[in-house]
């Protein structure tokens, strides 16, 4: 068994879309279109209307095995930058976090960093899961979310 030594604690992944900044924040700010660009096919649905305007809002979320998610927003900027800790509901968040930066490379083009941190996480049934998280898997969300913002 791979020791957490050796395993990454903070994964991310880039790439460039050919889409407005404005365009992709709305796809991750939207919590109701995450599903769509979810490359971990994790999530199954969330409610429409919590669109994420600042720190300290809490979203909800479904995922694929039925558990309800309370994403509590901790870094915002509108166009540039969210992230988020999960957490079971009523419950403080364990330890990980999902960040989204996006630099404009051009009004048509910009620059989109994923990165999943889980260097706070102590809940050791969620470590495997954390381990598991890979830059390959960011890709993924990366992959649908350019597919979905380049279509307009």
């Amino acid at each position: 068994m791979t020791s957490d030594q050796e395993v990454p604690r903070v994964v991310s992944a880039s790439r460039e879309v050919a889409a407005g900044a404005d365009l992709i924040f709305e796809l991750i700010a939207d919590p109701a279109q995450q599903p769509r660009w979810d490359g971990n096919d994790n999530l199954a649905e969330a409610a429409s209307g919590q669109r994420i305007r600042s720190v300290g809002e809490v979203f909800v979320m479904t995922t694929t095995k039925g558990n309800v998610r309370e994403n509590h927003v901790v870094e915002f900027g509108e166009g540039c930058r969210i992230a988020w800790r999960p957490a079971e509901p009523g419950e403080e968040p364990p330890g990980h976090l999902w960040r989204w930066e996006l630099d404009p490379v051009d009004s048509s083009h910009t620059r989109v960093t994923h990165t999943y941190d889980w260097t706070e996480l102590t809940d050791e049934k969620r470590l495997p899961r954390a381990r598991a998280t890979t830059a390959d898997k960011l890709d993924a969300s990366l992959e649908r979310l350019a597919t979905l913002a380049e279509r307009g």
